[in-house]
């Protein structure tokens, strides 16, 4: 019978497995794919977005929004710096409150911790898939591919459904499920948005610095800031990404529902057009088409003109009617966007729901049904936004959980 068995060498898991093999004990990590940290390798665009800073609680959401503020009591950033410098990672600290390894290379990160695994005599094996997860008196039987395993403390830490194409699973979801567990229903965030409107391809490849605004079926108003890019399905950019889990909320219940886009945000509506009336020429027979270039990327133009119906005015007849030039800066500044869905999982950074963090400790990531069973990262109950958020709630459920069991 093996003393610890991780299932997912992942962040959390790798984590939970060397804090508890300091502490003596001998850990067999199961991992599916070929290779360990798959997502790891991907973060940061390869750079590898380690942590934030800055993990304030609104950062991250549940259904249960006690239970974050529990994980996190005593487990700071400082925590988890400490911890990479335990292993000889240096950190870096970057704007927004990010940080990345002194390397900018996310497969040292994966390194160090298979590194740090060897040294503590952690095993771990590769292209293992788990099947099934039994509960037989005082200890759990794991049968895989390649045989049957038991132990008395077993840790879930599969991850999710998110990047399918690195790994992302929920069989952890499944076995919880098998086990007793409640489920929070999934869907992906930090996600893509797709569009019903007709023609996108005409701004197919547009990317502006843009402020996105939602208004919720509650009355509230979400808006983020960042840049946006038009796609022949919808819309991305990093401001998508971080508005997409308040539009997945919404879309639950609505078919489609409107983004207002402010396409130059560093101008008040005011400061745009008194900039735009003294370009103004009176006898101009210059095309409306023509002259907005010099202020807005020339793909936007009709989709901003043809509502107004002044795809075919020059300036002369603009200067004549002051009202068209105060309709187009309006127009600019709320462009609006209909979206119907997103990307799904395969373009999703993070997948919601999961494991239902009531019936989980906060305090040791240990289930509240089953002695001996844990679970980590992204199979509870717990999203965070873009920045590193993720993955400081990854490595401080591998922390609580290694110094548990």
């Amino acid at each position: 019978m093996r003393e610890v068995i991780v299932i997912g060498a992942g962040a959390s898991g790798l984590v939970t497995a060397i804090v508890s093999a300091r502490k003596g004990k001998k850990v067999l990590i199961l991992e599916k794919n070929n290779k360990v940290g798959k997502k790891l390798l991907a973060t940061g665009n390869g750079k590898c977005n380690i942590t934030n800073q800055r993990p304030t609680l609104e950062r991250f959401h549940s259904s249960n929004p006690q239970f974050i503020k529990e994980v996190f009591e005593g487990y700071s950033y400082q925590t988890v710096k400490q911890f990479f410098k335990s292993i000889g990672l240096e950190l870096i600290e970057a704007k927004e409150g990010k940080v990345f390894p002194m390397s900018l290379q996310a497969s040292c990160v994966v390194d160090l911790l298979v590194a740090e695994c060897e040294e503590l005599g952690v095993k771990i094996e590769c292209e293992i898939e788990v099947q099934k997860i039994k509960k037989v008196k005082s200890f759990y039987e794991i049968t895989h591919n390649k045989g049957v395993e038991k132990t008395k403390a077993l840790v879930i830490s599969t991850g999710h459904l998110s990047a399918p194409q690195l790994g992302g699973v929920d069989v952890g979801v499944s076995f919880a499920k098998s086990l007793g567990h409640t489920i929070i229903k999934p869907f992906p965030t930090l996600v893509q948005l797709t569009s019903p409107i007709k023609n996108l391809e005409r701004m197919a490849g547009v990317k502006v610095e843009s402020r996105v605004t939602l208004k919720t079926k509650a009355g509230k108003t979400i808006q983020k800031q960042g840049d946006i890019l038009f796609t022949s399905y919808g819309i991305s950019g990093l401001a998508i990404l971080d508005i997409s889990r308040f539009v997945m909320v919404e879309l639950f219940t609505k078919k489609t529902l409107v983004l207002t886009i402010d396409l130059i945000p560093k101008m008040s509506q005011q400061q745009l057009l008194a900039l735009m009336r003294k370009s103004l020429v009176k006898k101009s027979s210059k095309p409306l088409t023509i002259w907005l270039q010099g202020f807005i990327n020339k793909k936007l133009i009709l989709p901003i003109l043809e509502p107004l119906n002044l795809q075919n005015e020059t300036v002369s007849s603009i200067f004549l009617n002051k009202k068209h030039l105060e309709e187009i800066v309006y127009k600019i500044k709320n462009f609006n966007f209909e979206v119907n869905g997103s990307r799904g999982y395969k373009g999703a950074e993070v997948a919601t729901g999961g494991v239902n963090t009531k019936e989980i400790n906060p305090k040791t990531m240990e289930s509240k049904k089953h002695k001996g069973l844990y679970f980590t990262g992204e199979v509870l109950d717990i999203d965070g936004d873009r920045g590193g958020f993720n993955l400081h709630f990854a490595w401080v459920c591998g922390l609580r959980a290694g110094e548990e069991i």
